[in-house]
């Protein structure tokens, strides 16, 4: 079948709506958020429904025309992202963007894979319940890329990566079938399990179309502490008190360098420095309870107090409202903006064991400081569950293109580190077009080749988004 005879049956299933063909209409869909990535297709496929996506998959079989699925398009691995030479359908989500259900009672939600996270989070406050996953791009990201991707976001440490979320998944598979594994039921023991190998698949298996997720009680209390530790093995130290001193209700533990912070300072309108005196490192750090107390705010004070005897922070302040708080996590969201008008900006995405964080950030440091001198390294991230985001700006008066151009070579360094300490070069951003080719580095033959009979068993076309993950 031609790609012009694939349209007009495209176009029959979907409508004029439902189908993009001009460029200045695909252009958004065709690159990614930092420019790395530029592809071609002959068209975007804008479904409605479960049963047109599966209409639509269907076709695209018979033709043999592999297909992109895309939702907000935030991937920052090109994961969304059709290839330079045009022939895959990039096949977008968005008008999937039903809250199909919400069942207070068993604590779940049912939705559409093209509802925007803070859609699903605003749904879920209205009925009194919380859906926890929250991240930087919550504004555009879909839930059924986020299922794809299996993201992360700064509550992991409290409620788990998005596999830790999910109860069940409508999946079109590569032939067209839809597969209803919409079950709202916490234990289920009747053979494999199916959803996980969708969640975090990258749409290399099948689309995702619908999603069960869990929510959770709204936490009734919330308090904000933005604390000056002297080294990220303090801020560790930290953490694990925190957690015994509060029955472990710590729900997020975020670690940023003073350069982070003077990043922000510099370039973000509405950031202030909230401490008196600088600090080498900083830990923001959040506690919910279910209850409203004021011997919860008590326990914080205390077990901060106790950290200062012992030398583990140096100073702290503690949001006195919402408002403060939401400009203490203003300052965390603002370093990654910030880092834009510092010049080359070269990023790692790394997970660690927690307990060997600070050695990572020490021999990291000193590897790229060895390798490009005058190197701004500017750790920050998600130290509670041991992801950070070690990213390197570019020496002050560098040329940015000669700089970027050392990618490959820098970050190999700093991978190098990561394996050597049981860590994983793709903690929440995922693996796409731009880290698939260190797979048979960091996986082991056993591992590709399980993958692979995977891959060949529930798409062997190899249409669904080729040449992502799997090297």
């Amino acid at each position: 079948m031609s790609t012009a005879a694939l349209l007009d049956r495209i176009r029959s299933i979907v409508g004029d709506k439902g189908l993009l063909t001009d460029a200045s209409d695909m252009a958004g869909y065709l690159t990614e958020a930092r420019g790395r990535f530029k592809g071609n297709s002959p068209a975007v496929v804008r479904p409605a429904t479960t049963e047109e996506v599966a209409a639509v998959v269907k076709a695209c079989a018979e033709a043999g025309a592999p297909i992109v699925p895309q939702g907000g398009n935030t991937s920052l691995v090109g994961g969304s992202i059709p290839y330079e030479e045009g022939r895959e359908i990039v096949l977008s989500l968005s008008r999937l963007n039903r809250i199909r259900d919400i069942d207070p009672l068993n604590y779940t939600m049912t939705v559409d894979a093209g509802v925007v996270l803070t859609t699903i989070q605003n749904a879920a406050a209205e009925a009194d319940r919380l859906f926890p996953l929250s991240l930087g791009a919550e504004g555009t990201a879909q839930i059924g890329g986020l299922i794809s991707t299996n993201a992360g976001g700064i509550n992991v440490l409290r409620y788990g990566n998005t596999r830790d979320l999910v109860l069940g998944l409508e999946v079109v598979l590569p032939d067209g079938r839809v597969w209803n594994g919409l079950r709202r039921l916490r234990k289920n023991n009747t053979g494999y399990d199916l959803k996980h190998l969708f969640i975090g698949g990258e749409g290399t298996l099948g689309i995702v179309t619908g999603a069960v997720l869990k929510l959770f009680p709204r936490p009734k209390q919330a308090e904000t502490a933005f604390v000056a530790v002297p080294d990220p093995a303090s801020a560790i130290e930290l953490l694990a008190r925190l957690r015994e001193a509060s029955g472990d209700a710590v729900a997020a533990f975020e670690l940023m360098s003073r350069r982070c912070l003077e990043f922000a300072l510099r370039h973000v309108a509405g950031t202030t420095d909230p401490l008196s005196e600088p600090s080498p490192w900083y830990v923001l750090s959040e506690l919910t309870a279910g209850t409203q107390s004021d011997a919860f705010r008590e326990t914080l004070e205390n077990a901060l107090g106790e950290a200062f005897e012992a030398g583990l922070a140096t100073d702290a302040t503690l949001a006195a409202s919402e408002t403060q708080a939401k400009q203490l996590w203003f300052i965390r969201e603002a370093i990654v903006e910030a880092q834009k008008f510092e010049g080359g900006s070269i990023k790692n995405d790394v997970s660690i064991p927690v307990s060997r964080v600070a050695e990572f950030i020490e021999r990291a440091e000193a590897a790229v400081e060895a390798i490009c001198p005058g190197i701004r390294p500017t750790p920050f991230g998600h130290v509670g569950d041991g992801n950070i985001h070690f990213n390197l700006s570019q020496p002050e008066g560098a040329d940015t293109a000669a700089y970027m151009d050392r990618w490959e070579e820098i970050t190999h360094a700093v991978n190098e580190i990561v394996l050597d300490l049981d860590g994983s070069i793709s903690a929440e951003h995922g693996v796409g077009r731009f880290k698939k080719d260190d797979m048979p580095h960091i996986k082991s033959p056993e591992e590709l080749d399980l993958m692979k009979l995977v891959k060949a068993a529930i798409d062997p076309k190899g249409l669904m988004n080729p040449d992502k993950l799997l090297p």
